[in-house]
């Protein structure tokens, strides 16, 4: 019998009415040139419909829901009557990359910007019609008003498209008044698909004639085939035809890994033609690979002077006279993305060209990696995006789209390739491990007078260049060198650390360490001090201000691409949601709580969290209720903002409570969810209480922020209950959980 995954998932779900959301998500028809298209975003038809293109790519975070509500917003549309058109990868839309908590805080000006000159046209030619001047009308409810008078947008759509298009210096925005939508809890406009099964993810897509492949990869990076036994996979029934993958030359990349792939009539079929290619491989360079070895080589290292990143005043000598010294080593093992979809691909080849569908973040850089692969030109491959099934930077990476290109070339059939979950654990791009070795020097009233923060990790720039050795500039500035710290003497060194791993950008990247590190380090402080850790905290931090370049010790601050004028380090801001925090969880009151607190601005963010852990019924830590505190600037939809949170939450007790992919013989121990945990429905807290901080600054990321204080949080709680100090990841390997 041939059943879909779908299909069998659909068996399991309550249906939904989802009419509405398919309607609403049908593809514009710009190309006719009826109506108004004054950019790629935008098209208003003739019949008033409205069709706005969402160019990022939808993973559970309500950016289809948030972009074109913002656009509808500008432009003044019904929201009812607006339809939502997902981009294919094209280098028109600017920067399509998913990734960095980047769709709203870097393209919030310009998207307005875009429906503002369509509401502008629309105004000039209801202008015209009337003979009024354009000042005078208002563009709301789906029309242009003047008084009482109104014509729809439809009525104006093509007088409006012959129209000249304003320059970017002609166009402005509503006042923040008139934005309906800012600040808002929009519905998710997606939702009912995604639960009835309608929606698409990679797995979902089928092509006539297509096969499904499954790939065996060498187990060790680098690695190689010797030699296989095609005959043996070609022998199981539905197994069509078996393919050595390309051997990836030079730094790993975007590359595919390399192996043999089984194509088949299914899944099914191909998993169990692998499984009988007896390969021998040559595991290669990083066969020696052993994670708790590397703890040790890392931990050696940090223990040595490094290469200063980050100097203020003279910290030796301040150490070297401080009443006393506080010192502590944290060490956070290599982290997998597990997303919840694995990768997948399906891809077309034919005439010299190929088109890919994908659960991608960067539709334009698989485009570049389809067309490396196959050596043709780029504007010969198509990227359609589907809906993604999490990500988490995951799926930024084209290597699984490349496989399928290359794939269907060579087959000369559609082809998709699947991962498994055993795939997608054993040979992910993981978050760079970490150790670190921070220093702190007290005075004789207990005031910290130094402080020196030593870091090892091997970057994600050795992915791309097998050179690099350690952290660089950019590296440091998520935690480290941008940490605000009211203290005299500070100095920050990072160490040598090579790689044996495909490293790669996970969600919030090298915050989730250097925030554990910090926030962890400023709790034991606080105690070593006999001060409250909030107080303590807060101290540290020092008084509101914006923290200068000379107040870091470097000399430039790449600050996520932002400007600092338009994004400074504020303290103010930091303190606040650190007060707000404690308020919710009613800090003062904690004779018969275990609370713990930690806070950390990241990509333009100021997150603060507390964490309340209990004993479990078996003598276990569990997270009992969490509060969380966000200033993210202008927020345009706040329930996702929220939701993003509370997602945080779990997503960092997954790390902190599990999460470790360790090697041996340069291979992962790990293979699913039985070895690499995450956390369960029984283990949530009871309940998650998130405030967002209304704002009226630009806006923030908001997708990635929430995940560095949690695990700091829960370290300090569990002090605070145990006594016990956590400095390294996860609890499972303390024995806690």
């Amino acid at each position: 019998m041939a059943i879909t995954r779908r299909e069998f998932v659909g068996g399991l779900l309550i249906s939904l009415a989802a009419g509405r959301v398919l309607a609403r998500t049908r593809l514009a028809q710009a190309s006719s040139g009826a109506g108004l298209t004054p950019n790629v975003f935008v098209h208003v038809a003739p019949d008033g419909a409205v069709t706005i293109v969402c160019h990022r790519s939808e993973m559970g975070q309500g950016v289809r829901s948030t972009l074109p509500a913002l656009l509808a917003d500008e432009l003044g549309a019904d929201p009812q009557r607006v339809r939502i058109d997902q981009a294919d990868g094209d280098k028109k839309y600017g920067d399509q990359n998913t990734d960095g908590s980047s769709s709203i805080r870097n393209r919030y000006e310009e998207l307005r910007r875009v429906a503002a000159a369509a509401r502008a046209m629309l105004i000039a030619a209801a202008a015209k019609k009337w003979g009024v001047p354009a000042d005078s009308l208002q563009a709301r409810d789906h029309a242009v008003w003047n008084g009482k008078r109104s014509l729809g947008f439809g009525e104006l759509a093509d007088a409006a498209g012959k129209l000249p298009v304003p320059k970017p210096e002609e166009i402005k925005l509503r006042p923040r008044s008139e934005m309906k939508h800012v600040f808002r809890a929009l519905p998710l406009v997606d939702g009912p698909a995604i639960v009835n099964g309608a929606a698409k993810f990679g797995a979902d897509l089928r092509l006539e004639g297509m096969l499904v492949a499954v790939i065996a990869r060498p187990p060790v990076v680098g690695g190689k085939v010797v030699r296989f036994d095609p005959k043996r996979a070609l022998a199981v029934p539905g197994v069509k035809r078996v393919i050595q993958m390309p051997q990836p030359q030079g730094a790993v990349g975007f590359q595919p890994w390399g192996g043999v792939a089984v194509l088949a009539e299914n899944t099914w079929a191909a998993m169990r033609g692998r499984e009988a290619l007896q390969i021998e491989w040559d595991p290669g360079a990083n066969a020696s690979y052993d994670s708790d070895r590397y703890r040790g080589d890392l931990s050696a290292s940090v223990h040595k002077p490094g290469k200063p990143a980050r100097n203020v005043g003279d910290v030796e000598s301040a150490l070297a006279k401080a009443a006393r010294l506080v010192e502590a080593e944290y060490h956070v093992p290599h982290l997998a993305h597990v997303p919840m979809e694995p990768p997948a691909a399906l891809a077309r080849f034919g005439d010299g060209a190929c088109e890919v569908w994908a659960p991608t973040q960067n539709p334009q850089a698989a485009r570049t990696e389809i067309a490396r692969v196959l050596g043709i030109p780029e504007e010969k491959t198509t990227c359609h995006v589907t809906f993604l099934g999490g990500a988490f930077g995951r799926k930024s990476k084209a290597d699984f789209v490349s496989e399928a290109a290359f794939l269907a070339r060579e087959a000369r059939v559609p082809v998709r390739v699947q991962w498994t979950r055993e795939d997608d654990v054993r040979h992910d791009y993981y978050n760079a491990v970490n150790t670190q070795l921070l220093t702190a020097g007290l005075d004789s009233e207990g005031k910290v007078i130094a402080w020196r923060q030593r870091t090892a990790f091997p970057p994600i720039a050795t992915t791309f260049d097998a050179s690099v050795a350690g952290p660089r500039e950019g590296d440091l500035q998520q935690g480290v060198t941008d940490l605000p710290l009211a203290v005299p003497n500070v100095r920050a060194e990072t160490c040598d650390a090579p790689a044996h791993a495909r490293i790669g950008w996970l969600r919030s990247v090298y915050n989730i360490f250097h925030a554990f590190a910090a926030g962890s380090f400023i709790d034991e402080l606080a105690h070593a001090r006999k001060r409250d850790p909030r107080e303590s905290l807060l101290e540290v931090i020092g008084p509101p201000r914006i923290v200068t370049l000379a107040e870091l010790g470097i000399p430039q601050l790449r600050n996520y691409g932002a400007p600092l004028e338009k994004h400074p380090i504020d303290t103010a801001r930091l303190r606040t949601v650190i007060e707000r925090a404690t308020k919710m969880a009613n800090w003062d009151n904690r004779s018969t709580r275990a609370l713990g607190l930690a806070a950390h601005r990241s990509f333009l963010c100021y997150v603060a969290a507390v964490i309340s852990v209990v004993r479990d019924r078996a003598g276990k830590i569990a997270v009992d209720e969490a509060w969380v505190a966000a200033d993210a600037g202008t927020v345009v939809n706040v329930d996702r903002a929220r939701s993003q949170m509370e997602g945080a939450v779990l997503f960092g007790m997954s790390h902190a409570f599990y999460g470790g992919a360790t090697m041996k013989g340069g291979v992962t121990e790990q293979s699913n969810f039985h070895d690499y945990r995450l956390i369960r429905m029984s283990q949530a807290p009871r309940r998650i209480h998130v405030e967002i901080v209304e704002s009226e600054g630009p806006p923030c990321g908001i997708g990635e922020p929430g995940v560095p204080p949690i695990a700091p949080a829960i370290a300090n709680a569990i002090f605070a209950l145990t006594g016990q100090r956590i400095r390294e990841l996860p609890l499972m390997r303390a024995g806690v959980v």
